[in-house]
């Protein structure tokens, strides 16, 4: 992949090889700018003094990864998968609900309920949704101060949800749902054949069962019912299904199989993708939109194998004939947040079990920095980098990509700063 180059004054260069990256580090004309992405900044060059070539940045938008890739011309120089965190937003602000609601009717008076005053601005979208946007803006304006990007590419897909269940549905079919003459207990019984979907035994009572558990982000959707006995029921309880059929592969792939796929994904890119499209106008670069059948079609044409950073490197008709990919595999960039602002931290049952301290910071580290360590001896005797949380004591946690262990910081040397991200290379 190549590196990111800035002049003195941090304005972006042409990207260079890492060969060529590692020539002017070791001569001292340049400096480590940044660790992820790699980036290096020159001591004397000017981008007046050099000819930038113009790229482009391509976008795949997904619900849990999107794709991004950067192209010079016919050559692939730069790619990486970012990971969205929206289902950890739900819970989170699912898990709050839930709390100040126990709080309320624990310690007030009963108050009525008043929904009517509240108003959501043009193109409001829930947190978790919005998050996606946010967060593929964020590398956008990031990249733009690290590559000079003259154009963007935004697959712009929209799928039809009803259509993904059943390819045949046509005219009136659309306003006739699965359920149309049922009710929903009458339609799965027929659905699953009156017997459990784990076991197979009949004549008893049916309970309804969510194949994927609710408590996962798992949805209400008919195609996420199943009809389970109640000892099946409670040996699954809120396991994925995956997990609680690992011994009997033929039953999973019959159940996975009856049951359509979860919509959730489609659902999510359907809602974004316009904010996304909008808030790309914005930058003031041109923004080229493509479909998901353009997309695949370029792919194929190319022979490269389905993956979120090669889908982004074929979008839209800007796509060349022939494409060098010169990367083998992408920088993983994983959406972590920037902690929590919650002061009091309850426990399961919304009592208040401790208060967060004021400080983020405990000698000179926080909770996200991606640091060096060197351990001299001990069980964890070596040299590790990775991602650390901190205590407000001498005993940091690091995940260097093994189990996480604790690590006194005197042994730990920042190589970044906490940016809300994790960032790895796939294997």
């Amino acid at each position: 992949m190549h590196v990111f180059v800035l002049d003195k004054d941090k304005n972006p260069l042409a990207p260079c090889h890492p060969a060529k990256a590692r020539r002017l580090l070791k001569s001292g004309r340049a400096s480590v700018f940044r660790r992820y992405p790699f980036t290096l900044i020159l001591h004397e060059i000017e981008a007046k003094d050099c000819v930038v070539p113009e790229t482009q940045l391509k976008i795949d938008p997904g619900s849990q990864t999107t794709g991004l890739a950067i192209l010079s011309e016919n050559r692939v120089i730069w790619v990486s998968e970012l990971s969205h965190r929206g289902q950890q937003i739900k819970n989170d602000l699912e898990k709050r609900r839930a709390l100040r609601r126990s709080r309320r009717h624990r310690k007030t008076r009963y108050r009525k309920p008043r929904f009517l005053n509240r108003t959501r601005p043009k193109g409001w979208l829930p947190p978790s949704l919005n998050h996606r946007v946010e967060t593929t803006m964020t590398w956008v304006n990031r990249l733009r101060k690290l590559c000079p990007i003259v154009s963007i590419a935004q697959e712009l897909v929209r799928f039809d949800t009803q259509k993904l269940q059943d390819p045949e549905v046509s005219g009136i079919e659309y306003q006739q749902g699965e359920l149309l003459g049922y009710e929903i207990r009458e339609f799965l019984l027929e659905k699953w054949g009156r017997k459990c979907a784990y076991c197979g035994a009949e004549n008893l009572p049916l309970e309804v069962e969510h194949i994927h558990p609710k408590s996962q982000g798992g949805s209400d959707r008919v195609s996420n019912l199943a009809l389970a006995c109640h000892q099946c029921n409670q040996a699954k309880g809120n396991r994925d299904i995956r997990e609680f059929l690992s011994g009997k592969p033929s039953v999973l792939d019959r159940i996975l199989k009856q049951a359509k796929a979860p919509l959730k994904d489609a659902a999510a890119v359907n809602a974004t993708r316009w904010k996304l499209y909008q808030q790309l106008k914005e930058t003031g670069l041109p923004v080229e939109v493509g479909t998901g059948g353009l997309t695949k079609f370029n792919r194929t044409q190319l022979g490269l194998p389905k993956t979120h950073w090669l889908d982004a490197a074929c979008v839209g008709k800007s796509t060349p004939d022939r494409l060098d990919v010169a990367v083998e595999k992408p920088l993983l960039v994983a959406a972590k947040g920037h902690g929590v602002r919650q002061r009091c931290r309850p426990d399961r049952y919304g009592f208040p079990r401790a208060v967060a301290p004021k400080a983020k910071s405990f000698q000179g580290f926080q909770t996200g920095d991606i640091v060096k360590a060197t351990i001299p001896q001990g069980k964890f005797a070596g040299n590790y980098t990775g991602r650390i949380a901190i205590r407000f004591r001498p005993s940091f946690r690091l995940n260097a990509g093994v189990k996480p262990f604790d690590v006194h910081p005197k042994y730990l040397t920042t190589v970044q700063k906490s940016d809300g991200y994790e960032y790895r290379f796939s294997k």
